[in-house]
C-alpha cells in the first residue's frame, strides 16, 4: 500500500443536480519536495510522518543537510 501524507479530501465539480463528488487521495509519492521539507521543519508535525517524509526524500535521491537556524557569529573585533 502507498504511504498516505494527508487525509482524503473531496472536490466537487458541476452545479445543481449534475454536481459530482470526487475523492482526492494524498500520497507521499505525489507530494512536492518543498511540501515534504516544510512538513519536516514544522514544529507541529508528527514524528512518524516526518520519518516517512525523510525516507521519501532519500528514495528520490535528495540529500538532507541539517543546518542550525541560530548562528553564533560574534564579531568582537580585536580584544585588547
Amino acid at each position: 500500500m502507498p504511504t498516505k501524507f494527508k487525509p482524503d479530501s473531496f472536490r466537487y465539480e458541476g452545479r445543481g443536480i449534475a454536481r459530482k463528488q470526487i475523492l482526492e487521495k494524498s500520497y507521499i509519492k505525489g507530494a512536492s519536495k518543498d511540501e515534504l521539507f516544510e512538513y519536516i521543519n514544522s514544529s507541529s508535525g508528527k514524528p512518524k510522518i516526518k520519518r516517512k517524509c525523510k525516507n521519501e526524500l532519500i528514495r528520490r535521491g535528495i540529500k538532507i543537510q541539517y543546518i542550525s537556524e541560530e548562528s553564533t557569529d560574534l564579531n568582537l573585533g580585536r580584544l585588547r
